[in-house]
């Protein structure tokens, strides 16, 4: 079977849930049986979202490979199992930049390069992913963030239509729009819906199935008229309600029949609608979960989207473990020796999230303090690990002054350092250790047991600082273990504190290798310490 390409559109609004949809189409076709992969084309100019703002974009996920991706790729990982690497993360800046690097190379021969046709071959070539030959994929899922009509992304729309009448029946175009409810007149509108398909008509495409986004349950006749003005067929026409959770998605999805529109557009026999067992034993899990078990997240983005990840993970365990995770988000920038007691109490445990840069660490300093001394289950991830180390060094050992080298350059104890080969970088995000890494565990430990008794992890990472060796054997004899270690490099990856309930820093992070269908075992042994304590019915 030739490769078939899924172009997925938004249109009215951003934020409609194209990643989610993506994701489910992803999700429906492999149960089938389809091999599938995903792929996210931003129309920023940033060559990746690596130095954006999680204000602006979310979190930044790295994916196996070492790219710094948008938070959607971490949807596609979730709902599918798949691994994406950098050719599934594409921004204008990187396809500017590989055009502009080939001009400078002499490669154009001299000629004058344009917009159409050299940017947009170069954005067609990474749509049908010639660099991957090897890959033999009977689906690319490709999205395009942003809406339609965005200057930025008039390119990748007409990259979009050349590959329409290039591929034929071997591409659809999914358009994801929005149907507003008008409270004061008590209806539900279409029109933003035919001028947001008209404009991606007018740009030479024609949408063959459209998803229409909403929060009150669309009928019959409207979707009949979306159809009718659109120029989609009946069938064609899917309803995207809010759902309890974004794990019904899929299945809604399936109910409706978008996987089987998508497959009769493309000509393939539809057969029997896969029973996708697995999900829906997940989703009753869910569905009766009782017990609440309240998690504090310790971080300085107050924004859902910045710790995605961390809250999908934290989520997915709870729901293995029988209960429902009740997120609780505490500014570190607020947190003082005097009220830290406050902003805790009720917390069955507690993750410190990780981050960039001084501002609301000596908020997390006092968090990890206050859980260590009080025994309750504390998760540190990454700069959240650094700060447990910082606490322990400064309390502890005694070492007052106790700093990471990023915070305070002449601290007297680096306890958290800078590797050697990496000060004489200077190019921003060229001292990251990024991507995926082995990690030896000490067996016998609260982690090794965790991870079943394996001795040999990966994880990916996305850091620049370290714990500074020098120190081990010191933390070692006070009570925190250094119990996973970088075999290549001899960097200590994991700490914790054995004598304590359930207290664990890592230096990479756990929560991009979650799935729905394989939640992470720290995650899920981390909500089990936490359900021994504080629960609510």
């Amino acid at each position: 079977m030739d490769t078939k390409y899924i172009f997925v559109t938004g249109g009215v609004v951003s934020s409609l849930g194209k990643g989610i949809i993506s994701a489910s189409i992803g999700k429906l076709l492999q149960t089938r049986g389809y091999k599938v992969t995903i792929q996210k084309f931003d129309p920023y100019i940033n060559i990746d979202p690596g130095t954006l703002n999680p204000y602006e974009h979310g979190e930044c996920y790295v994916t196996v490979d070492g790219m710094e991706t948008d938070l959607d790729l971490g949807h596609y990982e979730r709902f599918t199992g798949i691994h994406t690497t950098r050719n599934n993360s594409i921004t204008t800046g990187r396809i500017y930049k590989t055009v502009i690097d080939r001009e400078r190379h002499g490669d154009y021969l001299g000629k004058t390069i344009q917009v159409v046709p050299h940017i947009t071959d170069e954005i067609k070539r990474r749509m049908l992913r010639e660099d991957e030959k090897e890959e033999n994929l009977d689906f690319v899922i490709t999205e395009v963030g942003g809406t339609i009509g965005d200057i930025e992304s008039a390119p990748f729309m007409e990259a979009i239509r050349q590959l329409r009448w290039q591929l034929g029946r071997n591409a659809v175009c999914v358009h994801l729009t929005y149907v507003p409810y008008l409270k004061a007149a008590e209806e539900l509108k279409t029109k933003p819906t035919q001028h947001s398909v008209k404009e991606l008509q007018s740009m030479g495409i024609q949408p063959d199935i459209l998803v229409l986004r909403t929060e009150r349950h669309l009928d019959d006749a409207l979707r009949m008229k979306v159809a009718s003005f659109c120029n989609v067929d009946l069938e064609c026409v899917v309803q995207s309600e809010d759902m309890p959770s974004i794990y019904e998605v899929p299945v809604n999805m399936q109910k409706q029949g978008l996987d089987a529109a998508i497959m009769r557009k493309i000509g393939i026999p539809v057969g029997e609608t896969p029973a996708m067992k697995s999900w829906h034993d997940f989703l009753n899990k869910q569905r009766n979960a009782k017990r609440e078990v309240h998690i504090g997240l310790v971080g300085k983005y107050n924004l859902q989207d910045a710790y995605k990840s961390i809250r999908e993970s934290l989520n997915l365990a709870g729901i293995y473990n029988d209960v429902k995770v009740k997120l609780h988000f505490i500014n570190s920038e607020e947190i003082t020796p005097k009220n830290v007691a406050e902003k805790v109490d009720g917390m069955a445990g507690v993750v410190i999230c990780p981050g960039f840069g001084s501002r609301g660490i000596e908020g997390k300093i006092i968090a990890a303090e206050y859980t260590r001394t009080h025994d309750i289950p504390t998760f540190g991830i990454c700069l959240g690990m650094q700060m447990m180390v910082i606490e322990f060094a400064r309390n502890v050992l005694g070492y007052k002054d106790a700093n990471s080298s990023e915070m305070d350059t002449k601290t007297p104890h680096n306890v958290i350092d800078m590797m050697e080969e990496q000060k004489t970088i200077t190019q921003l995000g060229g001292t990251m250790r990024l991507g995926t890494y082995e990690c030896e565990l000490l067996k016998g430990s609260r982690t090794w047991e965790a991870y079943g008794e394996e001795t040999l992890i990966k994880e990916r990472h996305r850091h620049r600082y370290e714990f500074n060796n020098q120190y081990q054997e010191e933390f070692e004899s006070h009570g925190m273990k250094c119990v996973g270690i970088n075999p290549a490099a001899n960097l200590v990856e994991i700490v914790e504190i054995p004598d304590l309930r359930w207290y664990i820093g890592t230096q990479f992070h756990p929560e991009y290798s979650s799935t729905v269908l394989n939640p992470h075992p720290l995650f899920m042994d981390f909500i089990k310490a936490c359900t021994h304590g504080a629960t609510k019915a």
